[in-house]
């Protein structure tokens, strides 16, 4: 089985290296590092709950992109929310992505490692 990772390191806050890439390809499979809501400059964007789900979607989407899949290949998505009051909201703008079709899926509150409302990854399957 051929292994290939996608997308180099990163920059986190106050350009620190963060020490993972974005996603590997393991066959058929592409797993998707958690992502949050990170802008450009590596900072967390303020707004809550759902500008946050937003951000950290698309941050998602354009991984996927760079291994040439979409949000149609995920089969499988891992969340923490960092407050359990915000399991609704979020909700809501998940449902946005994935429609009628969506993935299996886990759910748990837990403190993000970063300033962060959400954090997400995802497992694509490639063929």
């Amino acid at each position: 089985m051929s292994i290939e990772r996608i997308g180099g390191v990163k920059t986190g806050s106050g350009g620190q290296q963060l020490p993972f890439c974005q996603a590997v390809r393991a066959g058929d499979y592409l797993f998707v590092s958690g992502q949050v809501a990170m802008d450009d400059n590596g900072e967390i964007i303020e707004g809550g709950i759902v500008p946050q789900t937003r951000k950290t979607m698309e941050n998602i989407i354009a991984i996927l992109e760079k291994a040439g899949c979409t949000l149609a290949d995920v089969v499988k998505v891992n969340v923490w929310l960092d407050d359990t009051r915000d399991f609704q909201a979020f909700n809501r703008v998940y449902a946005e992505y994935f429609g009628g079709h969506p993935p299996a899926r886990s759910c748990v509150r837990s403190q993000v490692m970063v300033d962060a409302k959400v954090e997400i990854d995802v497992i694509a399957y490639t063929v």
